[in-house]
């Protein structure tokens, strides 16, 4: 997968790829702590497996949106098996991107009263 350039031309990151961009938008982060992290955000509506999360871990560094980081300085404090991964500058900005067209697609939602207070989701039956 080639480095992103031109975030605006890009297809949209899938949920799993946003959801960790999320989780990595503040601070580094190991496995774990994404998984943990994402299913805190998405309210336990999103749990990311470890095959799941690994193969976009994988995908994302190869694109260029997340980096691995460096070693912990207190190893105290961690194990040294861990990986961790902090975004990239482009992985903020499609993060950012992201979010912006979710943002339209809720106010669009929202205008055509698919999307309100007062209003109460209707799941369709298996």
């Amino acid at each position: 997968m080639a480095h992103r350039k031109h975030i605006e031309s890009e297809p949209p990151l899938s949920p799993a790829v946003f959801h960790i961009l999320l989780a990595l938008a503040t601070e580094e982060r190991h496995g774990y702590d994404i998984m943990r992290e994402v299913a805190v955000d998405t309210r336990g509506a999103m749990k990311l497996g470890p095959g799941t999360l690994y193969g976009c871990l994988k995908r994302m560094l190869e694109s260029g949106l997340i980096e691995e980081c460096g070693g912990r300085s207190d190893r105290e404090l961690d194990d040294e098996r861990r990986r961790y991964y902090r975004a990239t500058e482009i992985g903020l900005r499609a993060a950012r991107y992201e979010a912006a067209r979710l943002e339209a697609a809720v106010a669009a939602a929202q205008s055509k009263k698919l999307l309100g207070r007062g209003l109460n989701p209707v799941r369709p039956k298996p």
